[in-house]
């Protein structure tokens, strides 16, 4: 056999060694092992042979322990005497303490000898060796603890370990050559415990890695025997973390954990957890595949202390280190569950377990309260077993916030007192409108929903989650166990905002809104959404208003959107425009239709039209209104009528020529239809003489009166012809002498309104109407006029009127021959203006006075009632009162004759 040496120098107390290993490597095992060295004559003193074993025994195979001779190789004067010993050395491991195995190579020969360990006690050079693989697979760390005695401590240790990598062995002899190792220092710290270092790659975690360690002390070195590992074969991972306890629905404690980070692999883990409380004490250790585990049997008032470690499940590994102990205490009264998260119309129930004085009350004895103030029916209550007692409550309403308290507490206690530990009941309605649309364009569904109707949930998010069917929705949507979140996003109004792109036309989409608590999880009623039948389609194009020449309608066309390809209806919006345009809605109906007429009130006015489609057959919704549309007023018609007009006349009334000037008021859009170009003036004579004058935009025209008769008509004229009614005046002398007007009175009402009347006399001559003229005496004005029915005798007159100034009033008939003489006041009737004021004053006092009457009789009634009550307190009733009753209390008695009536008592 080949044999290689390399030395470990030992410091037992004042002495050093240095050991010569073999080639062969020691296996490292997932667990501690011990490296011991002995001087030669106290070898066969401790490592004694059993009985048929000889020391010349060469068969290595299943050696648990190689062992290495040592030979001393120092120069210093306090181990001068020790320079030609030569010691062995032996690896020992925990998991098999009985056995151990060396070598002893003094005369080129190798022995073994198996030992009862109990025997051994160790005079030389010992150290604890434990290596592993961390738990994220990339860093092998192997820790070396130091068992000299306290004689040793101030000797300044170092250690380093010497590693070669597979690849490194790939072209090199069997045994690897001193050069070829790489190496680490390892980092000591002060409790005599090393720690060294080796980054393994990845893909060499199932290669063979060879290492030992030179440990120096004093400037002297010791080595090691080569020992060997596969990386992937001694894992440990860190502790679970985020050890958690709780009390599960069904009453039982489930401890909880959380697999270390950057594990690769999945591991097995074991618990060991203590119960104790005033009746129970007990320990407990389990495996478990699960990063959870349920212990039955929770008892209140118990203290349960619970640790974990892991291991690679599938292998060989090391278990990790116990995670920090975690302790839970319960509560003398246990809820399960202590809180419930649920939706409206809902069953849910609750159970108790209810010590008191360290002693369980029988589940029959006890009651359940809501809130402590309302105690909840027994006809809820069942009796689970002898400690166990539940409650259900049944089609739950939601729940109304108190304050801060967004729950119901609900209290289990005994029959004569609570424990002030309750439990939390959230009932939540979760109903929440989910609507889609899907753009014209027909390219993405855009799905909003809002949480105001909801109550809001501390700690709780809201997720919308769907599902998408192949073709078309179901009858009855519901919720699939196989769904997909949707992201959707706060918008300012409030509403969550979701975008589905691309989209499938025909296929269900089946939403519901998930609302996640720590507490669980809600789900709202599920909806299903056919893209199709939720379009909203792009508005009409091209829309056009006018109002049409002739006809005088208003005229709406417009383009259809290209898509959706269905047929539609269309909604048209019109009015005139101003700051709040007064719209007035028409539907048509027709799919094929492209424009529609429409008679509006005014068609010399400006409006605003828009428009907006619809499926036909009622799916989806109306498309945004078109941009609006706006007529141009133009003329239409010719105007309805000419221009209303009246004369003056100036000259000497005895000559029969005469200036008089035509005035008129400027034609009103809704007559001129819808502008007037020019007037024109027609005359026509006693003569037949007749001709035209155009006085353009003038409403002010003077001629000579020279015949006995001449008639005027003023004509109104704009694109489209000349006015179709219009107004005449005769002016006749014969008829100017015709006086049919008897009385005429104005009476002044206000400074804004005078009325004036009259009377007419008996006479042939029958007016066509009655022409008023009023004007300030005071003042160069024009005069004023007004034109009014025959049939009217009273006129009401709005101007401004000063009481101070004069005023001119003329009453004159228009007859179709001519104008009649004309009835002229020159102020205001005296003796009608005191009866005028006199009555209006009565308008005002009647009024007051039927109220104060009112007021009086309501005063009266309430003083009536107030004294009779006053009157009538100390008398008792006889249908109430027992002594009373019999006796008459109509009957006159003295001093009762003015407080006793014939109404009896109330």
């Amino acid at each position: 056999m080949i044999c290689q040496k390399f030395y470990v120098v030992l410091l037992p107390w004042e002495f050093i060694y240095v050991i010569t290993a073999s080639n062969l490597s020691y296996p490292i095992t997932p667990w501690r092992f011990k490296l011991s060295c002995m001087p030669p004559n106290k070898t066969y003193d401790y490592f004694r042979l059993p009985a048929g074993l000889s020391k010349n025994t060469s068969d290595l195979n299943g050696h648990y322990e190689k062992a290495v001779e040592v030979k001393f190789n120092s120069s210093g004067t306090h181990f001068s005497n020790l320079s030609k010993t030569t010691f062995h050395c032996c690896f020992r491991s925990e998991q098999d303490i009985n056995s151990s195995l060396c070598a002893d190579n003094i005369e080129g020969k190798t022995f073994f000898s198996t030992v009862n360990s109990l025997g051994f006690q160790p005079i030389g050079a010992n150290w604890n060796i434990q290596c592993w693989l961390k738990g994220d697979l990339k860093l092998f760390i192997c820790n070396v603890e130091s068992l000299f005695k306290n004689q040793f401590k101030n000797y300044n240790h170092k250690v380093h370990l010497l590693y070669v990598l597979p690849e490194v062995l790939e072209d090199s002899p069997l045994v690897p050559q001193k050069g070829s190792f790489q190496i680490v220092q390892c980092n000591c710290s002060v409790h005599k415990c090393c720690e060294c270092l080796v980054s393994v790659p990845t893909a060499k975690l199932n290669d063979t890695l060879l290492m030992y360690l030179k440990i120096t002390s004093g400037g002297v070195i010791f080595q090691s025997p080569l020992m060997s590992v596969q990386p992937i074969n001694v894992v440990k991972s860190d502790p679970p973390l985020g050890l958690h306890m709780e009390i599960t629905d069904d009453g039982n404690l489930k401890i909880s954990w959380s697999s270390p980070p950057l594990v690769g692999f999945p591991l097995q883990y074991q618990v060991k957890y203590s119960e104790n409380s005033s009746t129970v004490i007990r320990e407990a250790d389990k495996i478990a595949s699960a990063t959870s585990l349920l212990v039955d049997s929770v008892h209140p008032g118990s203290s349960y202390e619970v640790q974990v470690r892991g291991k690679r499940l599938d292998g060989p590994g090391i278990w990790s280190d116990w995670s920090t102990p975690h302790v839970f205490t319960t509560q003398d009264v246990i809820y399960f569950p202590p809180k419930i998260l649920t939706s409206v119309e809902s069953n849910v129930s609750f159970h108790c377990i209810y010590k008191n004085e360290n002693k369980i009350v029988s589940s029959k004895k006890i009651v359940w309260w809501m809130n402590l103030a309302e105690k909840i029916p027994q006809s809820q209550y069942d009796v689970v077993s002898d400690h166990v007692s539940k409650v259900t409550f049944f089609n739950l309403n939601a729940t109304k916030p108190r304050g801060k308290f967004t729950y119901d507490a609900v209290y289990c206690c005994n029959e004569h007192e609570c424990h002030h530990h309750y439990a939390e009941l959230y009932v939540i309605d979760v109903s929440i409108n989910i609507s889609c649309e899907t753009d014209g364009s027909l390219t993405k569904m855009t799905c909003r929903w809002s949480t105001n109707t909801i109550q809001s949930l501390a700690g709780s998010t809201l997720q919308l989650r769907y599902y998408r069917s192949r073709l078309y929705c179901s009858d009855s949507p519901s919720i699939y166990p196989i769904s997909e979140p949707k992201d959707c996003h706060l918008q300012r109004d409030g509403f969550y905002e979701c975008i589905f792109q691309p989209i499938f036309l025909l296929s269900g989409y089946t939403m519901w809104i998930r609302i996640n608590h720590s507490l669980g999880s809600l789900d709202s009623p599920p909806t299903c959404v056919l893209p199709n039948s939720v379009v909203k389609p792009l508005p009409p194009s091209s829309v056009k208003a006018e109002i049409t020449v002739k006809t005088g309608l208003l005229k709406i066309s417009w383009e259809n959107p290209v898509f959706p390809e269905t047929n539609l209806q269309f909604q048209i919006r019109y009015g005139l425009t101003g700051k709040e345009v007064q719209w007035k809605i028409y539907e048509v109906y027709d799919a094929t239709s492209k424009y529609v007429s429409l008679p509006v009130p005014d068609l010399c006015a400006v409006y605003v039209v828009q428009v907006r489609c619809k499926r036909l057959d009622g799916l989806g919704y109306w498309s945004n209104w078109s941009s609006p549309a706006y007529t141009v007023v133009m003329d239409i018609k010719v105007p309805m009528r000419g221009p209303e007009f009246w004369r003056k006349i100036n000259g000497d009334t005895m000559k029969k020529e005469k200036n008089v000037t035509l005035l008129w008021k400027p034609l009103m859009k809704r007559d001129s239809l819808c502008s007037v170009q020019r007037y024109v003036i027609n005359h026509h004579t006693s003569l037949n003489g007749t001709w035209s004058e155009d006085v353009g935009n003038h409403t002010k025209y003077t001629f000579l009166w020279t015949e006995q008769e001449h008639t005027v008509t003023v004509l109104a004229i704009n694109s489209v012809g000349d006015s179709v009614a219009n107004f005449n005046l005769t002016f006749s002398w014969p008829m100017s002498k015709v006086n049919i007007i008897q009385s005429l009175s104005a009476y002044p009402l206000n400074s804004s309104c005078v009325i004036l009347s009259w009377m007419l006399s008996p006479s042939d001559y029958k007016p066509m109407s009655f022409i008023i003229e009023w004007k300030n005496l005071n003042e160069d004005d024009e005069i004023k006029w007004l034109r009014i029915s025959s049939s009217v005798k009273k006129c009401y007159i709005h101007d401004h009127f000063i009481p101070i100034e004069k005023y001119q009033f003329s009453l004159y008939p228009i007859f179709m021959e001519g104008v009649g003489t004309p009835k002229i006041i020159n102020s205001f009737t005296q003796d009608d203006i005191e009866k005028h004021q006199n009555d209006a004053g009565l308008y005002v006092i009647v009024p007051v006075i039927i109220s104060s009457f009112i007021l009086l009789l309501g005063t009266l009634f309430i003083s009536h009632q107030r004294m009779r009550k006053l009157i009538w307190e100390d008398v008792p009733n006889p249908k109430k009162c027992s002594w009373a009753q019999g006796l008459n209390f109509q009957k006159k008695m003295p001093g009762t004759k003015e407080l006793l009536g014939g109404d009896g008592l109330n």
